[in-house]
């Protein structure tokens, strides 16, 4: 492979928990009673701009003009209390020669900010994608078509790494091989075949299992 591209939320940090359960205690705030696993079940590797679309949508609101900073406020103040990277995740990137780097559903400044908190920015920077950047977000293939193509790397010879259904659909779409991720806390029982037919052509629980498969 030419190509390595990371997810971020729930490969590389441990954090899906806890930015679900900080969005939904700013969605309680405005008299909205979801909790974090309403939203991790149906929203799992999407934005938070389409996660906000489909709610207004669904419920026939608009959130508040300020909805979407305050819950990104609320969310970063949540990962400098309680955020931690993957467990073996430092060890695993040191070990890798090869190319990589980061394509998230997240915004640019909560990419950084996470990556800084868990002490592997230096392993990306500055090849770090979001969603962002491109007009569809996964489940579409935009965004790992965005990173391939600003890496100079064929989306043939790219390999994902992905703890998403949504990750998963957008990196086949994409053409790209894709392994499935289950090492977050966020991970529960069968999430592993929802993985695997989605499209991830192998499954691994921890970081360790990920380096002994890539042969490191």
């Amino acid at each position: 492979m030419d190509l390595i591209i990371f997810d971020c939320d729930g490969v590389l940090v441990d954090s899906e928990i806890v930015s679900f359960e900080a969005e939904a205690e700013v969605f309680g705030e405005i008299g909205i009673p979801l909790t974090a696993q309403d939203l991790l079940g149906r929203f799992l590797g999407m934005s938070s701009a389409s996660m906000f679309a489909v709610i207004e949508h669904e419920r026939g609101i608009t959130l508040p003009p300020d909805f979407a900073e305050r819950a990104a406020r609320r969310t970063l103040e949540a990962f400098d209390r309680r955020l931690k990277p993957i467990p073996g995740i430092a060890e695993l990137l040191a070990g890798l020669p090869d190319r990589k780097c980061v394509a998230s559903s997240s915004e640019p400044a909560r990419i950084r900010h996470s990556l800084t908190l868990a002490g592997i920015l230096h392993h990306f920077e500055p090849h770090i994608f979001s969603a962002t950047q491109v007009k569809h977000g996964k489940p579409a293939p935009d965004l790992f078509l965005f990173a391939a193509e600003s890496m100079g790397a064929s989306p043939m010879r790219c390999l994902v790494i992905e703890d998403s259904v949504a990750g998963i659909t957008a990196a086949r779409a994409a053409g790209m091989t894709v392994l499935g991720f289950t090492g977050g806390s966020h991970c529960l029982d069968g999430h592993g075949e929802k993985l695997r037919a989605a499209g991830a052509r192998d499954v691994f629980g921890s970081c360790r299992d990920l380096a002994r498969a890539l042969g490191r």
